[in-house]
């Protein structure tokens, strides 16, 4: 790819306001410019990168979506989380230079391949990097913290308000609609993620349903009340 082609790519792309740093010069942008090595394409089901494989770039997601899993001792995927376009993945590998999980395309994607010692080198030069990378590590540390609380404490109807208000939030900064979604990943995928049972993710959407906070048409779902998806959510909270 010509250097004219990733300056299209990034300067010009639709998604730079939300994987690159905001309100950047002139002069920075065409630095960051040279970040993107190339672009690739990855076929729904096949992983963009594997559990223990080495390390060396991190991947801004231009279209599609994925999940990061990890394979259990009993042969089962552990689901640990999910990505959109806007978003990077593959933070997981920078403490031991190598990936810790695989990461698989729930729909075919396409991702933009920004090498990690060139990234290392940019932020040197350009502050603005610098300072947007460590939010993403520590958007990531959040989003785990706020998982492990998830896991820890809440019933399972409080697991799925929380991650539909959490996933249509994302989609909505992404310009989707704040009511509406289609789920990429199968009920039983968002169970694995929310630590309950294929059965109890169902008796859950049809619970939401029957109460009319949600429409659910297969994998089509529209939130008709957000505040009774708030209202459970934070129901918990001050019970803690």
């Amino acid at each position: 790819m010509n250097p004219q082609a990733i300056k299209v790519a990034c300067s010009n792309c639709n998604l730079r306001e939300l994987c690159m740093p905001v309100g950047l010069s002139d002069q920075d942008m065409s630095r960051l410019d040279e970040l993107v090595a190339v672009r690739r394409k990855v076929k729904r089901g096949s992983t963009l990168f594997t559990n223990g494989e080495k390390f060396t770039s991190l991947y801004a997601i231009r279209t599609g979506f994925f999940k990061t899993c990890l394979a259990t001792e009993d042969g089962r995927d552990q689901v640990t989380g999910f990505q959109m376009a806007g978003e990077i993945i593959g933070l997981d590998g920078i403490v031991n230079d190598q990936h810790t999980c695989d990461a698989v395309a729930l729909e075919d994607a396409e991702v933009c391949v920004m090498p990690f010692d060139r990234i290392e080198e940019l932020s040197r030069e350009v502050n603005a990097l610098q300072h947007h990378v460590h939010k993403i590590m520590s958007r990531e540390i959040v989003r785990e913290h706020g998982v492990m609380l998830l896991l820890g404490s809440m019933r399972a109807e409080e697991r799925l308000a929380a991650f539909l208000l959490n996933l249509v939030q994302r989609l909505h900064a992404r310009g989707f609609s704040q009511s509406e979604l289609v789920l990429r990943m199968t009920r039983e995928e968002i169970g694995s993620y929310l630590g309950l049972k294929l059965e109890t993710v169902s008796r859950t959407f049809s619970k939401f349903v029957e109460e009319e906070i949600v429409e659910v048409k297969q994998r089509h779902v529209r939130i008709l009340s957000t505040e009774g998806l708030q209202r459970l959510v934070n129901n918990q909270a001050h019970c803690e």
